[in-house]
């Protein structure tokens, strides 16, 4: 079964300090371990010289084990709580999957 490839970027308000952006990183990163399935996440700011961001400051990219584990992901209690503290933080989002082929 494939692993999917979770990965977004974010464009936080204005009014966000560098510490509520760290919280929000913190409680997403806080996710692996307590969300079956999920295996990694990382994340960082943009940081090219293309300036092909389109105005988003940062990015993330998630790892499941499976698309089952990511689709039990999108409504986990877990993650509703964490959405609950990041999104308020949010002026733009976008997110993306993709399955990564078995070898």
């Amino acid at each position: 079964m494939p692993q999917v490839k979770h990965y977004g970027v974010f464009q936080f308000k204005p009014e966000v300090t560098p510490a509520e952006i760290a919280t929000c990183f913190r409680e997403m990163a806080g996710m692996v371990g307590r969300i079956p399935g999920l295996l990694d996440f990382a994340h960082g700011p943009y940081d090219s010289a293309e300036g092909l961001n389109d105005g988003f400051t940062h990015g993330f990219i998630m790892t499941f084990e499976s698309p089952q584990a990511r689709d039990e992901y999108l409504p986990h209690p877990e993650h509703e709580r964490v959405k609950a503290i990041v999104v308020p933080c949010l002026g733009r989002v976008t997110v993306f999957d993709f399955n990564m082929p078995s070898a």
